[in-house]
C-alpha cells in the first residue's frame, strides 16, 4: 500500500504529539544525535514567489547537509511566473522531485499547490501563515526555557500578521498562553484566532504592558512586512507606543527571552537595546531555522 503523503502547510497539520516530535527531531539533528543521509537520492522545488535570506539558505543547506539536493525557481525561473496555473505546476513537478518549498503571497496559492501536487509540499511562508519560522521558535523557546511548551506564556507585541497567527496555531496545538497586543484594525485573521480560543487560552488586548505582564517569551515583527511597503507610514503611526523595549521587557518573567523571525527595524518595533541585549536569542532562533526544517524535511520526504 502506498504511504500517503502529508504536507505541512499550517501548524495544525500534525496534532500535538506530532508536533513535539518535529521538535524533539530538531534537537538531535542539532546536537548530531541523528545523523547520516537520510535524502540522499531526494530533490526539493523550492518556489520563491517572495525573496528571502533565510528561508533559502537555511533549505538549500538543510537539504545538502541530509544527502539530498535543492533547486531553486524564482518567478524568473519557472512558468509560474509567465502565467502557468498551479494545478499544473504542482502536477509537472510532482514527476520530477520529491518534495516542494514555496514563499509566496496568497495562501491559496500553497494550499492549491497541496492539493494538485503527489507529493509533500512545505510552506516556507505566505502573507497568512509562516509556519516553518513558528517551528523554530518553538525549537528556541525549548532551548532557553526547558522542553516543556505547556504552562508557558508568549507575549506577541504588533500587528496580526502571519507570525502572529502561527504563533496562534501553535498555541491551538499546543496548549501555551498567548497574549496578542495589536493596534485597532490590525488583528489576526478571525478564522484562525476564534478556533484557537475554542481550546487555548489565547487573547488580544490593545495594551502591550497587559500582554508582557510575566511573560516568558516576548516576541514581534516589523511594523510593515513585505508587499506592504505603501502602508509604512499609516503604519508608523498606528504602531506608536508598541515597541518593546526595555520597560516593557522589565514586565516579563525575570528569565524571559525575546525573539524577532527578522529582518528587524531597530527602533521602530523593537529597541536596539533589547535585540542586542542578554535578553535577545534572534540569531539562535535564526539558526534554529535550519533545524527544524531539516526535521520537517526528512519527516515529509524520508
Amino acid at each position: 500500500m502506498t504511504k500517503a503523503k502529508r504536507d505541512f502547510v499550517a501548524v495544525p497539520d500534525f496534532d500535538r504529539d506530532g508536533l513535539m516530535h518535529l521538535l524533539e527531531r530538531a534537537r538531535r539533528l542539532k546536537i548530531g544525535e541523528e545523523g547520516g543521509a537520510p535524502l540522499a537520492g531526494k530533490s526539493l522545488a523550492m518556489i520563491f514567489r517572495k525573496s528571502s535570506t533565510r528561508t533559502r539558505v537555511s533549505f538549500e543547506v538543510g537539504m545538502t547537509q541530509l544527502g539530498g539536493h535543492a533547486l531553486f525557481l524564482s518567478d524568473r525561473d519557472s512558468q509560474m511566473g509567465r502565467g502557468e496555473s498551479v494545478r499544473d505546476t504542482a502536477k509537472v513537478l510532482s514527476g520530477y522531485v520529491d518534495g516542494i518549498m514555496i514563499r509566496t503571497f496568497a495562501h491559496a496559492e500553497v494550499e492549491d499547490l497541496a492539493r494538485y501536487a503527489s507529493i509533500p509540499v512545505i510552506n516556507g511562508l505566505t502573507d497568512l501563515l509562516h509556519p516553518c519560522q513558528v517551528m523554530a521558535d518553538l525549537q528556541t523557546v525549548q532551548e532557553e526555557l526547558g522542553p516543556e511548551l505547556k504552562g508557558r506564556t508568549v507575549a506577541w507585541i504588533g500587528d496580526g500578521n502571519n507570525m502572529a497567527t502561527s504563533w496562534i496555531n501553535a498555541a491551538y496545538r499546543l496548549g501555551f498562553r498567548l497574549r496578542l497586543a495589536c493596534p485597532e484594525g490590525y488583528d489576526p485573521d478571525a478564522d484562525i484566532l476564534d478556533r484557537a480560543r475554542a481550546v487555548a487560552d489565547v487573547a488580544v488586548t490593545r495594551d502591550p504592558t497587559e500582554a508582557c505582564e510575566g511573560a516568558d517569551v516576548v516576541t514581534t515583527d516589523v511594523w510593515a512586512s513585505m508587499g506592504q511597503e505603501e502602508e509604512a507610514r499609516a503604519r508608523t503611526v498606528a504602531f506608536a507606543g508598541f515597541t518593546v523595549d526595555s520597560e516593557l521587557m522589565g514586565r516579563a518573567a525575570p528569565e524571559a527571552i525575546f525573539l524577532h523571525c527578522l529582518p528587524a527595524h531597530r527602533g521602530e518595533e523593537v529597541s536596539a537595546d533589547v535585540i542586542d541585549g542578554p535578553r535577545s536569542r534572534v540569531f539562535q532562533e535564526a539558526e534554529n531555522r535550519l533545524h527544524a526544517q531539516k526535521a520537517i524535511l526528512v519527516e515529509l520526504l524520508g
